[in-house]
Order: structure tokens, then C-alpha cells, then sequence
């Protein structure tokens, strides 16, 4: 059997892991978007760096773009199988990729008029909506921890791991004659005291595992001290300076925390009367998503929904899907929150919202997720003065503020927690994936000072055996 690694390696974002059974069958883990490659990004996207109509099957672990958002390039290049994946992925999938390919076709036509311009030919977008679609015709659900024929061969099962809703990790049992090969990929592992969802179930025990290590040298900050020193935030600025609290936030996952904690400071009389808008299309049909699958939420969240059916909505909250509602916050002039994708605020609405407030120092910039250092958000953190959006040059004036624990994914700490199932003599095989390579070489040697060997970080486009 071999295990190709087509992204995601030594990198974090592209996830595409495919392994070939001694048979030929041929076995696709993931098939996401690469973001933040520079003049790359476009080539590795439309490349997939396998022949799409060869893979039989493909098993997704969650729904997040970087890990989904190729499955249209996928099928448009001849992909005829199934996907399997839980019913929230599914769901989240039908408005992630509908919002990916949107997208892709307004920056194709802002490119093409700039071409037209340079009497250059036009580009085709990377896909349409159309061929989402099409994708969507080749997804199938699977029940939580139930074992599922792939054939006869090849049994997967997909265990909760957190992260966000519908996430799981894969583990796959592949018969090789007389022998039967274990395989786990994590996806990417969730945290133990997630706010929301249940911590990252036990997987069975394997004998190879391809596992993140986007945190792997880092811990993360308290949640509780999280909690407070949100709370901190909203008053200095709002209340203190009157002016615009900015997050940005993933449509997925970060949104729906960031408002649950609102929701739980209100509750609380914690929080005095203030607007607050959640500004993004994709924000407000993930939270749908997310209140129709009350299935994933951990006991904690379950108690407060007695008293609080809702905790994705309370007074002075309001979600915002046209654009000129959306523009209309520039001219609101007493102060507010505005919660806006994306995350690494490098698209979406964020990017209108930070240019007219950066400059302003009554105003905050609240960052609670991961951003590489080459994007905008990677640039803020690091405290620059001045950045450039849709290529003007705006003063940062605003404060700058940021949060560690909001983050999704487990730190190194909770990831040993994670593998505490796993008698470790027994991995044969350890392979790090979905981490930046610095990072991943400290996490090898955390790893190997709590008794796991036989580790290996794979290049993009290297073939391990087992």
C-alpha cells in the first residue's frame, strides 16, 4: 500500500492524501483548496497533481475549504465515485462550496476586465456554480462510528473529533491478504473543552497515522481567561472609547463561538445595550446549519438551551446577508461590534470593514483565529503600522488585540490527550501533516520525548510505503 501526499504537507492548507491499496484500489483522503501560495496558489488549484477520473472513492473529514474546496475541480476533471462524509459536512459543504465558487467567478470577472484592458485573453474561473452542483451529486452521508463497506476489502468509519460541526477523524481497515492494514487520519483534532461541541472521541487503535500538527509547539490561553478578557475588550472600546469592535471570524466555527459568548455575557447582565451585527451570508447560513444539528453539541451547551433555546441569537443581535445593510455599517456612527469572515482577512466583507476602521484609534481589531503570517491578518499581529487593501495604503491606528484560545484546533497538550487511546508501541508509522515545517519539527520532538517513534514529515508530492 502506499500513501501519497498530494498537499498539506509541510503546509496548512490543500489537504489531499490519497492511498493505492496493493490491490489498485485507489482511495482519496480530503480534496481542498491550497490559500496563501502566492503567484502558486491559482497553478496548484487547478492541478490537482493526480488524474481525478482514477480515484474510486473519496472520504472527506470536514467541510472547512482547505480541506473540501477542490472536490468541484475534482468531478469537472472525471471524478465518478462517491463522498462519503457525516450529514453536517454535507450540509455545510452545499453552502461553503456555493460561496467558494462565488468567489472564484467574481475575482475571474475582475481579472478578465483588467485583461480585456491589456488586450489579453480572458481566464475561466476555477469553477462555477454549476459544477458545484455536479460535486454535490456524488455526496454521501454516513453515520457517526458505524462501521461502512467501502467493498469488500475496505471498512471506514468516521469518529467525532470536534474542530467544527461534523468534523471527524477517518479510520480505515484495509485488508492485504492474510493481514488487515489500520489507518487513522485525524483531519483536524478538535479541542477537549470545546464551548460548543463534544470533545474528540477515542479512535481504534492503528497501526499508521496521518496526523495534523498546525499547533504543535503552541498552547493555548485559558478559555475561561478568553471569556473575560473578551468581555474587557467590548468595554474598553464601546464604553470607554465609543467606538467599532472588529473580528474577524471564520464563517464556521469562530462566528457561532464568538456569539455564543455574547450571548452567555448577556445572559449574565454582563453585557450593557450594544448593537451587534454578524456580517457575512455564509456566517448566517452556517449558524442554521449549526442549530439543526443540536446532535453534536456537548452536555454544557445542551444545559444552557434550556434556558436558552437560542444561543446563537439574543437582543441587540442582528445577522446581516445584503450588501447594502452591509455598507450601511460604515455610516453607523455610534458604537457597535461587527463580527466578519474571513478569518485571515483576506476576503470577504472584513476587508471593507478594516479599511474605513483601522485608521481610527477609538476603534479595535480583535483577531481570534490563525493567520499565517503572509496575510493581512499575519500582518496586524506582527504590529504593522501600515497595510495595503485593494491596493490602497491604510495607517493602523486602531488597537490591535488577540486571543489565542478561540482557535479550533488542539494545542500539543490536547493533542497527547487525543492520542491516549493508542498503545503507542503499536504505531508503526507516524506522519505529520497540515502544519508549517518549523512547527512540525518541534512537534516531532515532543512527540518522540512522550514515547512515540517512527516519526516522519512528508514533502509535498512524497510516497511512503507500508
Amino acid at each position: 500500500m502506499e500513501i501519497h501526499f498530494i498537499g498539506a504537507a509541510r503546509t496548512v492548507t490543500g489537504s489531499k492524501h490519497l492511498i493505492i491499496t496493493d490491490k489498485g484500489k485507489r482511495i482519496l483522503l480530503d480534496c481542498g483548496l491550497f490559500q496563501n501560495q502566492g503567484s502558486d496558489t491559482d497553478t496548484k488549484n487547478r492541478h490537482l497533481g493526480f488524474d481525478a477520473a482514477s480515484i474510486d472513492v473519496m472520504i472527506l473529514s470536514h467541510a472547512h475549504i482547505d480541506h473540501s474546496g477542490s472536490i468541484p475541480t475534482l468531478v469537472k476533471q472525471g471524478f465518478k465515485g462517491k463522498i462519503y462524509c457525516t450529514s453536517p459536512t454535507l450540509d455545510l459543504c452545499t453552502i461553503m462550496l456555493a460561496d467558494s465558487a462565488h468567489i472564484h467567478e467574481s475575482e475571474t470577472e475582475y481579472i478578465n476586465k483588467k485583461r480585456e484592458n491589456k488586450n489579453e485573453a480572458p481566464i475561466e474561473p476555477l469553477y462555477t456554480m454549476e459544477d458545484v452542483e455536479a460535486s454535490m451529486q456524488h455526496f454521501e452521508s454516513i453515520p457517526y462510528d458505524a462501521p461502512f463497506k467501502i467493498d469488500e476489502d475496505i471498512e471506514v468509519r468516521l469518529i467525532d473529533v470536534g474542530h467544527i460541526l461534523g468534523a471527524t477523524s477517518v479510520h480505515l481497515r484495509i485488508k492485504d491478504g492474510n493481514h488487515t492494514k489500520k489507518l487513522t487520519f485525524t483531519g483536524d483534532i478538535g479541542r477537549p473543552h470545546d464551548k460548543i461541541l463534544k470533545a474528540p472521541s477515542p479512535f481504534p487503535q492503528a497501526d499508521f497515522i496521518i496526523t495534523e500538527s498546525t499547533y504543535g509547539n503552541r498552547l493555548h490561553d485559558d478559555a475561561e481567561n478568553a471569556e473575560k478578557k473578551l468581555h474587557q475588550v467590548v468595554m474598553h472600546t464601546c464604553f470607554e472609547k465609543k467606538g467599532k469592535l472588529i473580528i474577524p471570524a471564520f464563517s464556521l466555527g469562530r462566528t457561532q463561538e464568538i456569539v455564543y459568548a455574547l450571548d452567555r455575557l448577556q445572559s449574565k447582565g454582563k453585557l450593557p445595550p450594544i448593537k451587534v451585527f454578524v456580517d457575512s451570508p455564509l456566517s448566517v447560513n452556517a449558524t442554521e446549519i449549526m442549530r439543526k444539528h443540536p446532535e453534536c453539541f456537548n452536555k454544557d451547551i445542551v444545559e444552557y438551551m434550556k434556558k436558552d433555546p437560542d444561543p446563537f441569537g439574543f437582543n441587540g443581535l442582528t445577522y446581516i446577508r445584503k450588501v447594502e445593510d452591509s455598507i450601511a455599517l460604515n455610516d453607523l456612527k455610534e458604537p457597535c461590534i461587527i463580527i466578519s469572515a474571513s478569518g485571515m482577512m483576506e476576503a470577504g466583507r472584513i476587508k471593507h470593514h478594516l479599511k474605513n476602521n483601522l485608521p481610527h484609534k477609538e476603534n479595535t481589531v480583535l483577531i481570534v483565529g490563525y493567520c499565517p503570517e503572509n496575510t493581512l491578518g499575519g500582518r496586524l499581529i506582527k504590529g504593522a503600522k501600515e497595510v495595503k487593501i485593494y491596493g490602497k495604503d491604510y495607517k493602523v491606528k486602531a488597537d490591535i488585540e488577540i486571543i489565542h484560545s478561540y482557535s479550533s484546533h488542539a494545542d500539543y497538550k490536547e493533542m497527547m490527550e487525543f492520542y491516549s487511546c493508542q498503545e503507542k508501541t503499536l504505531i508503526q508509522k507516524m506522519l505529520l501533516v497540515h502544519g508549517e515545517y518549523d512547527v512540525q519539527q518541534d512537534y516531532k520532538e515532543i512527540l518522540t520525548k512522550e514515547g512515540f517513534f517512527h516519526i516522519e514529515i512528508p514533502e509535498e508530492g512524497s510516497i511512503f510505503k507500508v
